[in-house]
């Protein structure tokens, strides 16, 4: 397995595990047409996101979603988009940037894994490199929001070594279909 920062060529392979992912757990909670084209638009957004450093505009996509250096601050310069790769198929992506609503923390903003690498670690090998680099950077902890509904994600996170956190919040994914998010976080100790 090789776990590295995407580039801009990336784009493709990118796009390819955000769609089968957010139509696997999440198309189910829309209406089919909408699904469709939310699930095409997930194929080419990254193409942009990568050139552009996954900036503030990844919040957006949150995950059901960093690697050494993505260092403190705001914008593009400070995300870090990584890629896992096991026998040259590209199977899970992770968005990291400094949290907006808590300074000491990094916010997982995208976390995804091809339905393919469901059960296989590539994921939770994913979220040990994820948090790496917070926590070589100095962050305190990592916090994301995920579906309420999905349970899947939920579990996952909690094996993680997050915890909810009792938030809760309504998101609109463009349809204006609200759906529930609870955020989860954890420390970052270091060593």
């Amino acid at each position: 397995m090789e776990i590295r920062r995407a580039g801009p060529g990336d784009g493709d392979a990118l796009g390819e595990i955000h769609a089968a992912a957010w139509q696997a757990a999440y198309a189910p909670f829309f209406e089919p047409g909408f699904a469709a084209r939310a699930v095409a638009d997930r194929r080419t957004r990254w193409h942009r996101r990568v050139a552009e450093g996954a900036g503030p505009e990844a919040r957006a996509g949150v995950g059901a979603g960093v690697g050494s250096g993505a260092g403190v601050g705001s914008g593009a310069e400070a995300a870090t988009t990584l890629l896992a790769v096991v026998d040259g198929r590209p199977l899970a992506l992770s968005v990291t940037l400094p949290s907006a609503d808590r300074p000491d923390f990094a916010e997982i903003v995208s976390f995804y894994a091809h339905p393919d690498g469901w059960g296989t670690g590539v994921a939770a090998a994913l979220m040990d490199e994820t948090l790496r680099g917070p926590r070589a950077d100095g962050y305190a902890g990592a916090h994301l929001w995920t579906l309420r509904d999905t349970p899947q994600s939920r579990r996952f996170y909690v094996k993680c070594g997050f915890a909810e956190c009792g938030t809760a919040r309504a998101f609109d994914f463009g349809e204006g279909n609200l759906l529930d998010q609870v955020e989860y976080a954890r420390p970052l100790a270091a060593g």
